[in-house]
């Protein structure tokens, strides 16, 4: 039997009883598909429904064939090597036993003398060379994740389940997952706004409060019918405007119509020209042709608010969201960082950055590059002054802001109000609401607590409190933005990176959003 997952009538809600499937019919054979959608549309609980973490009820799910699923909680267990990664200490203890002589002869029949060269393959091949005995705590989160891949692909399973698994990767360790799923000839179910993966995927799963669609094709074709759906939504959604003005029109009409004849008869009978039974007559009949009349224009308008509200919310999904970056004025002759020799990090015996220099002049876009472990964050804390130089001098020379991935500048404990207030001591609710809009955060969005949001609005939130001052940054400082944006969200923050006037320094390793960034220079470190 082929492999397959399939959904059947799953719906599925949140604890707060928030729907986010609903009679949900979904299936996946043995391809390459890529789950996408904005964040808090249940991608992540969907790929939990399937491991079997997660009990669809309602619904029905069938699952024909083996499933492997990467969990981070498993690279993060104190005191564990790779070998317990994989599962296999106990087979690699017993060939110890057999190689020093003290295994029994049952022993040596179960003995796996291929096991370990096994392991190295599966690491090698996802771009990793390491004894099975190295502690998970000494690898990098980029090493973690592709020995925590290795151990995945081990047991040749019908179907990978990958959670955004490029994240935190460098260069390196993201070519080396594409490089994989590229040659991976089962089947995979992996969430990710990585558009590079995306384009290896022979499908695309889209989530939205409509529901799900599939589309056949990469994140090329995805995004082809994506904007072809976006161009007839407005459209449909221009004719819904025009045929409820129409019909409010036609009522207008039809209400002073009345009015007229009610002024009419109101005279005519004053006059007492008519005999009363007759005029009696012809007032009912026309009010009841009046009253037919009503009930239709009522149906009528009833049936074009209905229309008018759906080709509506089928804009509010489709559209992108929209990041509002307010102007900086920064000259292009304004220094705005210099750094001068600059020695420093987190051990005084080997400090990772050495003697650098760097200056930024103006709107200037630069990138700093280099992999994993290669200093970049360490680099951006000496610029921000949350780490000292241990020699050399930072110069900081225009107002900025930091943006980390876990947008740290926020107290998950407050409101977003009540954070863009402490961040912003000058400004008032009013200035905060506002603010907190442009980003997406509207009236009520703007009482929402800080740590119960996604990483994703958890950076936008970041921007908003951080853009938000007065006066506004001249330099934006970015470390990995796009790790937890949805595609929505990575395109708002492209387009409003795109219309921003100040200077730009970031750590990515997203090429797609460098090469929209489109940076004047990149400064590689080699750690």
């Amino acid at each position: 039997m082929p492999a397959s997952v399939s959904f059947s009538n799953l719906s599925w809600s949140t604890t707060d009883g928030t729907p986010l499937f609903t009679d949900l019919n979904l299936s996946f054979g043995s391809e390459r598909t890529g789950i996408v959608g904005r964040n808090g549309t249940g991608k992540t609980t969907l790929l939990r429904l399937i491991a079997g973490d997660l009990n669809p009820v309602p619904g029905q799910m069938q699952v024909a064939g083996s499933i492997a699923m990467m969990r981070q909680e498993a690279m993060e267990r104190p005191g564990d090597t790779i070998s317990d990664l994989f599962g296999v200490q106990p087979a690699l203890d017993l060939l110890d036993r057999a190689e020093a002589g003290l295994a029994d002869a049952d022993e040596l029949v179960e003995a796996d003398w291929t096991l370990p060269a096994r392991i190295e393959a599966a690491l090698l091949r996802c771009g990793l060379s390491a004894d099975l005995q190295t502690s998970l705590a000494t690898l990098s989160g980029g090493q973690r994740t592709r020995a925590a891949l290795a151990a995945l692909i081990f047991g040749e399973p019908d179907f990978l389940l990958l959670d955004e698994p490029t994240n935190n990767l460098d260069r390196a360790g993201r070519q080396a997952v594409i490089d994989l799923i590229q040659g991976w000839k089962a089947g995979a179910i992996i969430v990710s706004h990585d558009r590079e993966m995306l384009e290896e995927m022979d499908a695309i799963v889209e989530l939205t409060p409509l529901g799900v669609t599939r589309y056949g094709g990469n994140y090329s074709a995805f995004r082809h019918w994506k904007d072809t759906e976006l161009d007839a939504a407005q459209r449909n959604l221009a004719h819904a405007e025009k045929v409820r003005a129409e019909i409010a029109r036609r009522a207008q009409q039809a209400a002073e119509r009345k009015a007229r004849r009610d002024s009419a008869g109101h005279k005519a009978r004053a006059k007492g020209d008519q005999p009363k039974i007759l005029m009696d007559a012809t007032k009912g009949r026309a009010e009841a042709s009046g009253g037919a009349n009503a009930r239709l224009r009522d149906a009528r308008r009833e049936a074009a608010e209905e229309m008018f509200s759906a080709a509506r919310e089928k804009i509010e999904v489709l559209h992108p969201l929209h990041m509002d970056i307010p102007p900086t004025g920064l000259s292009p002759g304004k220094v705005v960082l210099r750094l001068d020799n600059v020695t420093g990090g987190y051990d005084a015996d080997r400090p990772i950055i050495r003697d650098l220099s760097l200056t930024i002049i103006g709107p200037e876009r630069v990138v700093i590059a280099g992999p994993n472990g290669s200093g970049k964050t360490t680099l951006l804390r000496l610029i921000t002054g949350q780490l000292t130089p241990q020699r050399g001098g930072v110069d900081l020379m225009v107002p900025s802001a930091l943006l980390d991935q876990h947008v740290e500048l926020l107290d998950p404990a407050q409101s977003l109000r009540e954070n863009f207030l402490r961040l912003n001591t000058s400004a008032d609710a009013h200035m905060a609401h506002a603010a907190l809009a442009r980003f997406g955060f509207r009236a009520a969005d703007a009482l929402h607590r800080a740590g119960n949001l996604s990483g994703g609005e958890r950076l936008r939130a970041g921007l908003a409190c951080a853009l938000g001052a007065t006066p506004a940054p001249m330099l934006l400082i970015l470390d990995e933005p796009t790790n937890h944006l949805d595609l929505d969200g990575i395109a708002a923050l492209e387009a409003a990176l795109t219309a921003y006037d100040g200077a730009v320094l970031v750590v990515s390793h997203d090429e797609a959003f460098l090469k929209t960034l489109a940076p004047n220079r990149t400064i590689e470190l080699q750690g």
